[in-house]
């Protein structure tokens, strides 16, 4: 008997079979299930992973970078306080463990606290020698830190480095909850899909394919958009973000948590490009900022369109501030002259006109042409310089002291000047230092003839140094004369430079170079000490009994503002055996009115070592009797100016009168310069001048010359005896 296989039967037949294929499918698709979630799990934790760690890494970078930028000038004149108060902005960031600046050897030099008890202790931890060595940014991992560090530098100079700890134990906290929460999800959703396979075996095949759809819609969709986010992060697009969403679970809370961190890290990034672009001092665009908004006007500009203008403006005699107020005053004038600067160029700068510090005391304003009027860009930056120049030229009140202090300003033109950043920024430099040239409190603009001027200039400097040390550098002496008598009562010493290649050069133009260059203050105690030597030869020169003939030495501003001058005229004495009453101090108007105070106190401790004190090129300058009285000053000397038309300009008679007659009533001796002819002598010897100098009397001669003609005048007494 056949056996029929009716529609129930073929029905629980497919059934069965369907059953069993959907088992069998279920239970594959079950063990693929499994697989993808350890492959999610894996998956999630190494993004996350590498999300994290890239975040620190690019954060740490771009704050270690920025910090080493901003270090660089407080670094450089060495200001703990600021390098401190940077350090401190840093630590107070999230996750930041610690930040610690150091010298080139590895010495700390800043830790960001108020004590740095780890100042000049060398850092010996495991990661130091990696930051040390560091010659670029350079990241490091020990346990649960990353230590970030790069070099600090100032052009090619390596002045140390810094660096930053970064804590990455929450951050794997963060990422392990994370973790947990989402697998405990996974396993409840695993046991609810067992059910519905166990109940609803017939529609797990639909059920697997939704499942499937909707794992990849709900699980690796959004963590595939998390990397994404994390590149972009990672690349320095801190706008980039995941679409908002409305998800409650795990996932959801792991996209808002990454939201909040995406914004964290923008917040961040924007406030270091801020203390990166702008001055701490002034708030004003710094160095970097107006480096690059120079750049981009520039690329603007490279084919055709308006010309700009850079103002290189650099307050006159501001170190004075600082040397004789404090550090404190001098940030208060800066401050004060960074606001008459901003109000002066949003006067009469322009729309377009930016504002930055470049540091110390030196500000730069770039300004362009207006696009509306034709307005020539030099004669509006002449506008510019000369409102700067009035403004910055009214005195100041610092400390209850009425300070003047003025401002040199150069202006550059592009494209006329230069067709880069780089040059253009030199030439607007060299324009700065040709009117600092011409006397200050004035404003140049930048030419080819200045900068061959400059080259000069620089060349000399290079000659100059070790001139004296190769024998090109000698003394001459200009006898001194007692107009009533015709007595030799001393000399001046000048000093020579013979050039090997260009001959004599003026003292005009090398004794300018070298108090600019600071080449003076090794010049100076060479000078002095060889005028005490040569001073002694001359005694033996002449006759026991014979009044002793002094020597003045001419002193520069720079060796009186350096405080150490009565100890190096006291060396120079002790050395040679001269006596102090035979050494003439000589310094100019200029150099007592620009500091009175500070001056009056350095020249009173020579004057009580003995040392007399002599006041050059009187009348030139804008003292009066006034200063005499308040500035111990034991003679002054006419200057060759007043001297010169004595004899027919009723004026200068008139003058030279008052002179004598106003230093006279102080007790003060009164010298004549560029005595060159009889009646010049008679004049003042009949007014009562005391000494004189010049051609008439005797040119300028080395020391053998000069002792010879001592040894002259002794045998021509020794004759008349």
């Amino acid at each position: 008997m056949k056996l029929r296989y009716g529609l129930q039967a073929r029905f629980l037949v497919l059934m069965g079979l369907a059953l069993v294929v959907v088992l069998a499918l279920m239970a594959a698709f079950w063990d693929r299930q499994r697989v993808m979630h350890a492959s999610v799990e894996a998956i999630s934790r190494e993004t996350m992973d590498d999300m994290a760690r890239a975040t620190v890494r690019h954060r740490g970078t771009a704050v270690v970078a920025q910090l080493a930028d901003a270090l660089s000038n407080p670094l450089y004149y060495f200001d703990l306080d600021a390098v401190g108060a940077i350090e401190r902005a840093a630590l107070r960031q999230p996750g930041t463990r610690y930040v610690l600046v150091f010298d080139a050897e590895g010495n700390v030099l800043h830790d960001g606290s108020e004590s740095i008890p780890t100042y000049g202790r060398r850092m010996d931890d495991a990661l130091a020698p990696g930051a040390i060595a560091a010659r670029r940014v350079v990241t490091q991992v020990d346990g649960h830190v990353m230590d970030v560090a790069a070099p600090i530098m100032l052009g090619p100079q390596r002045l140390g480095g810094v660096r930053v700890g970064f804590d990455l134990r929450e951050l794997r906290r963060q990422q392990d909850a994370a973790i947990d929460r989402m697998q405990t999800r996974l396993d409840a959703l695993d046991r609810r899909q067992l059910g519905w396979v166990a109940l609803l075996s017939a529609a797990l095949l639909a059920l697997g394919a939704v499942m499937l759809w909707l794992l990849q819609r709900t699980l690796v969709r959004p963590i595939r958009e998390l990397a994404d986010s994390a590149r972009a992060i990672e690349s320095g697009r801190y706008g980039a973000s995941l679409p908002a969403t409305r998800r409650q679970d795990e996932v959801g809370d792991l996209v808002r948590a990454f939201g909040r961190m995406s914004e964290s890290v923008a917040r961040h990034d924007r406030e270091i490009r801020r203390l990166a672009y702008t001055d701490a001092l002034t708030g004003l665009a710094n160095r970097l900022a107006f480096r690059e908004l120079l750049d981009e006007r520039l690329l603007k500009l490279r084919d055709g369109g308006r010309p700009l203008a850079l103002l290189f403006a650099d307050i006159d005699d501001f170190k004075r501030v600082n040397d004789t107020l404090g550090h404190d005053a001098g940030d208060e004038a800066l401050l004060q002259f960074a606001a008459r600067i901003r109000d002066t160029v949003q006067q009469a700068g322009g729309a377009d006109a930016m504002v930055a510090r470049f540091g110390g005391d030196e500000f730069v304003i770039l300004m362009q042409a207006s696009p509306v009027r034709g307005v020539d860009m030099r004669t509006a930056a002449s506008r510019l310089a000369e409102a700067l120049v009035e403004s910055l030229s009214v005195p100041i009140e610092l400390h209850g002291r009425t300070v003047f202090l003025g401002s040199s300003i150069g202006v550059t033109v592009f494209p006329d000047d230069a067709a880069g950043a780089t040059s253009l920024m030199k030439n607007g430099d060299i324009a700065m230092y040709q009117a600092k040239l011409a006397g200050k409190n004035c404003y140049r603009f930048y030419s080819r003839a200045i900068d061959q001027a400059v080259e000069q200039r620089v060349q000399i400097e290079q000659e100059l140094r070790g001139a004296w040390a190769r024998g090109e550098m000698s003394l001459a002496y200009q006898p001194v004369f007692r107009l009533s008598d015709r007595a030799l009562v001393g000399a001046e010493a000048l000093l020579r430079w013979q050039h090997p290649e260009q001959g004599v050069i003026s003292p005009s133009v090398f004794i300018e170079v070298a108090e600019q260059s600071g080449i003076i203050d090794t010049l100076g105690p060479q000078v002095l000490r060889v005028a005490c030597r040569d001073a002694m030869r001359w005694r033996a020169a002449r006759d026991h009994d014979a009044e002793p003939l002094f020597v003045s030495v001419n002193v520069s501003p720079r060796q009186l503002r350096a405080g150490d001058l009565p100890a190096t005229v006291a060396a120079c004495l002790e050395e040679s055996g001269l006596s102090a009453r035979q050494l003439h101090v000589e310094l100019t108007e200029t150099t007592v009115i620009s500091d009175e105070a500070q001056v009056t106190a350095l020249l009173a401790r020579l004057r009580l070592m003995g040392v007399k004190i002599w006041l050059d090129d009187f009348g030139t300058g804008f003292s009066g009797l006034s200063h005499l009285r308040r500035v111990p000053v034991d003679g002054v000397k006419i200057d060759r100016s007043f001297v010169a038309d004595i004899p027919r300009d009723p004026d200068d008679l008139a003058l030279t009168t008052a002179i004598i007659a106003m230093a006279h009533s102080l007790n003060i001796v009164v010298v004549a310069e560029g005595v060159e002819k009889a009646e010049q002598s008679s004049v003042l010897r009949d007014r009562g001048c005391d000494l004189a100098q010049g051609y008439w009397y005797g040119h300028p001669v080395d020391i053998d010359g000069f002792l010879a003609l001592l040894h002259a005048q002794r045998a021509a007494v020794e004759a008349v005896g």
